[in-house]
């Protein structure tokens, strides 16, 4: 099997769970031969360590300029990702040099809001944490914001809302890219109430 290599943005104020949900889900699903799927890296601006939110220290695998290929992108939320980064032009940009690049783009919570910077929900459909909902329509009028979901899949680009719908969307993506049984398989494994939303 083809076996995908994931890159998951970091940055300080990071909201933990955004990020560590997907980290999990993709780094403990496996086939029938108990061989990893994915190969799951993190990577930052320059590589520094983070501080996530609530002081969660955290050092990343690579920075911008020496990560491996990457066939699918998380960026996850929080403070730093709807405050910070995505007003950050070395990030937006990287983002979107990657969207171009990658098989799969991933937001969870805020983090679609340097998708959106980055141009890359112009003419989507997508969602967020709900507190920032109307934010989102609001800072992003070309975009059709959903409420009450927790991801929205428009193919090569999947967001999803706050926190642990993260979970949800990375089991979603192992369904996409490897079928509804690897998926639960994952999820029965993460001891997660998983139910396929295809």
């Amino acid at each position: 099997m083809t076996t995908y290599t994931v890159g998951i943005l970091l940055f300080d104020d990071v909201e933990v769970l955004d990020f560590a949900g997907p980290y999990e889900v993709l780094s403990v699903t496996e086939d029938e031969n108990t061989d990893k799927l994915f190969n799951v890296v993190t990577i930052s601006e320059k590589g520094q360590l983070i501080r996530a939110r609530n002081g969660l220290k955290v050092e990343p695998d690579y920075h911008f300029d020496n990560h491996p290929e990457l066939d699918i992108v998380v960026v996850p939320g929080g403070y730093g990702a709807r405050e910070v980064e995505s007003k950050n032009p070395v990030v937006v940009e990287w983002v979107k040099q990657q969207n171009d690049r990658v098989q799969k783009m991933t937001s969870v919570c805020t983090g679609s809001f340097i998708l959106g910077e980055a141009g890359l929900l112009d003419g989507k459909s997508a969602t967020t944490h709900w507190t920032a909902l109307d934010r989102m329509e609001k800072a992003f009028p070309n975009v059709t914001v959903k409420r009450d979901v927790k991801f929205v899949d428009q193919g090569h680009l999947i967001t999803s809302a706050g926190i642990s719908a993260g979970i949800e969307m990375a089991l979603h993506l192992v369904a996409v890219l490897y079928g509804k049984e690897t998926a639960a398989n994952t999820a029965k494994h993460m001891e997660y109430d998983w139910q396929t939303q295809f």
